[in-house]
């Protein structure tokens, strides 16, 4: 098994962080989608990573059917429920993490536009879903331990790969000191191994 993957990339970094939870063993090909030499596209057509090469040559991309495949294919530690109504609560907190990162990954591609090309209007449209997710995330976390329900989870995954994102690429988003059980959360996560070994670069 291959995973294609960049250093950066908070999908990559889910999937990565479900790859360690579940003690499965890979062969990492570190891959920048924009580089003009990149050979991703042959890969995923849609040119994104992160993208998972089976033993017999499938290829899986989109960083949620990659964690669901992972989920089943081996039994250590389940991260998404096997009850409907729990999964689907974690895979609404996955939808949740994740267009929160699609949001900031948006406002960071804008800003590095020329200045005067960039649109003011759309960073702020962008900002404003971060925001609410932030809002939403924190107000469903309460006083709680985990995300979704009694235990670890995808859900918690994904929202600490959101948090995560957001300090590396928008510092100035002031999630630590406007929700502190997120901060919590995220203190908690990035003890574990899996997320330690999954940082993305400091620069």
């Amino acid at each position: 098994m291959k995973l294609i993957a960049a250093l950066a990339s908070p999908y990559s970094r889910k999937v990565r962080i479900v790859l360690a939870e579940k003690k499965i063993e890979y062969e990492f090909i570190i891959e920048n989608p924009g580089d003009p030499a990149t050979r991703v596209p042959e890969y995923n057509p849609l040119g994104k990573i992160p993208v998972l090469i089976l033993d017999d040559n499938t290829t899986l991309f989109d960083s949620r059917v990659i964690v669901e495949y992972l989920d089943h294919a081996s039994p250590v530690g389940r991260l998404i429920p096997d009850d409907t109504r729990a999964r689907i609560q974690t895979r609404r907190w996955e939808a949740l993490a994740d267009g929160c990162t699609d949001a900031a990954n948006a406002v960071v591609v804008e800003k590095r536009r020329a200045a005067d090309k960039q649109s003011a209007e759309w960073i702020v449209r962008q900002q404003g879903k971060i925001d609410r997710a932030l809002k939403v995330m924190s107000e469903e976390l309460g006083n709680r331990t985990w995300c979704s329900g009694d235990h670890y989870s995808l859900a918690d995954i994904a929202v600490g790969c959101a948090l995560g994102y957001l300090d590396m690429r928008l510092p100035d988003t002031q999630w630590r000191r406007d929700y502190q059980n997120l901060e919590k959360l995220a203190e908690k996560l990035n003890k574990r191994p899996s997320f330690v070994d999954s940082a993305p670069p400091k620069s």
